[in-house]
């Protein structure tokens, strides 16, 4: 049975935004799978390098947008479950206090700029989970209105954003035992839903922020082809009330970052390749 999906959508006129929230049944999974089909795939490990997930041992982890909301969140989860957390922050005053707050540690770290990028790599000498959670929603424009220069400025963070941080960081995440990278994406990025007459989201055109978050899904699913020791997935954390949506998000912080916390800490055979939000897999 495939099961059904439901998706509600709201738009904000004051401050825009417009948002998804995708509820689908968790699915029985194939025996095997491959990245992209939101089934686990296994990877074989060297010899007497067991993952950490498996071994209980605690990781050191980076989230990128950490200062406040969805990331702050996941941060402070994180920290209290005993892991090592790196809160990034391009502003080191509001990272800084949003680290202390919790615990955490304070890697200041702007992802549109390969200066900052390459300087925060240097700091750490160990990463075993990746959360590229820095994202910037960008003008509500009709296609029509957009220009490239519109375009380049939300995938500056959104997507290149993300490329220069894995480019940075894959050397110390290919020498943890059990890399995990967290791709935060959205429904709104799905293709399936915006291509579905029958999905309301095929009604409404978030081109800035949701055509960047379909780019995200692409590179989720060819870094995850890339690297089949890496546990890489892509997270929709549904409808939330943060800055983005002025706060009238239907979900708390707290529900928004379930899937994000939950797939940080994803086993070593866990899947990779996926796209999931916290009620099951979200459609590409």
């Amino acid at each position: 049975s495939t099961g059904s999906v439901l998706v509600t959508l709201s738009t904000v006129q004051s401050g825009g935004a417009l948002a998804i929230n995708i509820h689908a049944p968790i699915m029985a999974r194939p025996a095997t799978g491959v990245p992209g089909t939101e089934s686990p795939r296994k990877f074989r490990r060297l010899p007497g390098r067991p993952g950490k997930a498996q071994r209980g041992a605690m990781t050191t982890t980076l989230i990128t947008g950490a200062n406040k909301s969805l990331g702050f969140e996941t941060a402070r989860r994180l920290v209290a479950a005993g892991h090592t957390v790196y809160v990034g922050s391009r502003d080191e005053a509001r990272g800084r206090a949003a680290a202390t707050e919790i615990g955490a540690r304070l890697l200041v770290i702007d992802v549109s700029s390969d200066e900052s990028v390459a300087r925060a790599a240097a700091q750490l000498t160990e990463l075993d989970v990746l959360v590229n959670n820095a994202g910037i929603r960008g003008a509500l424009k009709s296609p029509g209105e957009l220009t490239a220069g519109d375009m380049r400025n939300v995938f500056e963070t959104n997507v290149f954003g993300v490329v220069r941080t894995l480019h940075a960081f894959l050397p110390l995440l290919e020498k943890s035992a059990a890399p995990v990278v967290v791709n935060v994406s959205s429904g709104l990025g799905s293709h399936t839903l915006a291509t579905d007459p029958d999905s309301i989201a095929s009604k409404f055109t978030p081109v800035l922020y949701g055509s960047s978050k379909a780019a995200l899904n692409m590179l989720t699913v060819q870094f995850a082809k890339a690297y089949p020791g890496m546990r890489i997935n892509a997270v929709d954390p549904g409808y939330t009330a943060t800055d983005f949506n002025d706060h009238t998000g239907t979900q708390t912080v707290a529900e928004g970052a379930e899937i994000i916390v939950r797939m940080a800490q994803v086993a070593a055979d866990g899947p990779t390749g996926s796209f999931t939000d916290r009620h099951g897999t979200v459609p590409w």
